[in-house]
């Protein structure tokens, strides 16, 4: 590979891992290959770029249990592993990537538990990490089952992005596992259109077959999906199957993905494009995560050009008191 050299020194920071499947996606002779530009390090990650954190939405000092973020009074999130099958160059949680599991998951998983046990508001545990689909089916379902023997636990979520990256790992014996916890609502993370391939549709697809909802949650990326068009194109691809899209992030501040990220100007730009070409079907939210229980802030609605657009509609509004 002609980039192998030019990677070393960020590996030292910031591991690779990338899978077989989604490395034969990357368009070898196309020097921004936007799939490249997700998985293969950067030089530009170990530069030191002003007002960036590791943990820029204060995850960390919202653990009451190790690795169970509390942020919402209603839901927590469990970091259930580290590992994931791609290491996303963008993702929010590489501060973890170098670091050892300190226990083992039993010993994890028991003081998450206990802890949503003693927590009667959480209605609504999301399996996180990491890519909780890199445990196998035996191990996945033991987490699931801990968590749904919790009386007042009503809904569990997965986040993986296995779907675009290693489609084979879902299987029919993952999805008759996964139904018999239904309610169970699955969030996936496409980026391009060139993700949406006939073996990521066939595994959103078995999914949906055993009732489980299938969302997926983009991140704006710098020189990946920041023009309007590829991203109409990627809204329309997950339309078609039968994934809705769900959030579009702001790229978060963090350490090592400054070169990812758009001006919120642009972004803004991109979805009043997007809202007049697109059925609500297909349009996410462009919000921006923000940390503590501010949460993940609606950016749409700043648009100066949208409060514009409704100017002549006041009278409308005139009539809510």
């Amino acid at each position: 590979m002609p980039w192998a050299e030019k990677i070393r020194p960020v590996l030292s920071a910031y591991p690779m891992a990338i899978t077989p499947y989604y490395l034969s996606l990357i368009q070898q002779d196309e020097e921004n290959d936007p799939l490249a530009l997700q998985c293969i390090p950067d030089l530009k990650e170990i530069s030191v770029l002003p007002n960036s954190s590791a943990d820029p939405l204060n995850e960390d000092g919202c653990m009451p249990a190790p690795k169970l973020i509390h942020r919402y009074p209603d839901r927590a999130l469990a970091i259930v592993t580290k590992t994931c099958a791609n290491y996303c160059r963008h993702c929010n949680r590489k501060r973890f990537w170098k670091t050892p599991e300190a226990s083992t998951l039993k010993n994890r998983l028991g003081k998450m538990v206990r802890y949503v046990a003693d927590s009667p508001k959480v209605r609504e545990v999301i399996l996180s990490g990491g890519d909780p689909l890199t445990y196998d089916d035996g191990k996945l379902e033991m987490i699931l089952a801990s968590f749904a023997a919790i009386r007042h636990v009503e809904v569990l979520r997965i986040g993986s992005r296995m779907p675009a990256v290693l489609p084979m790992r879902i299987t029919k014996d993952l999805c008759r596992m996964l139904k018999r916890y239904r309610p169970l609502w699955f969030n996936t993370q496409f980026n391009h259109p060139a993700e949406i391939t006939a073996d990521a549709t066939r595994a959103c697809n078995m999914l949906q077959e055993v009732g489980i909802p299938v969302s997926n949650q983009s991140v704006l990326l710098k020189d990946v999906n920041d023009k309007p068009a590829v991203m109409q194109h990627l809204l329309y691809g997950l339309q078609k199957i039968s994934v809705r899209p769900y959030y579009l992030f702001h790229c978060e501040p963090v350490k090592g993905c400054g070169h990812f990220r758009t001006d919120i100007r642009e972004g803004l730009t991109i979805m009043e494009e997007l809202r007049r070409h697109c059925s609500g079907l297909a349009l996410p939210q462009y919000v921006a995560d923000l940390p503590g229980q501010a949460g993940k802030v609606p950016i749409l609605a700043l648009s100066k050009s949208i409060k514009n657009d409704l100017k002549e509609h006041q009278d409308f509004f005139d009539n809510f008191e």
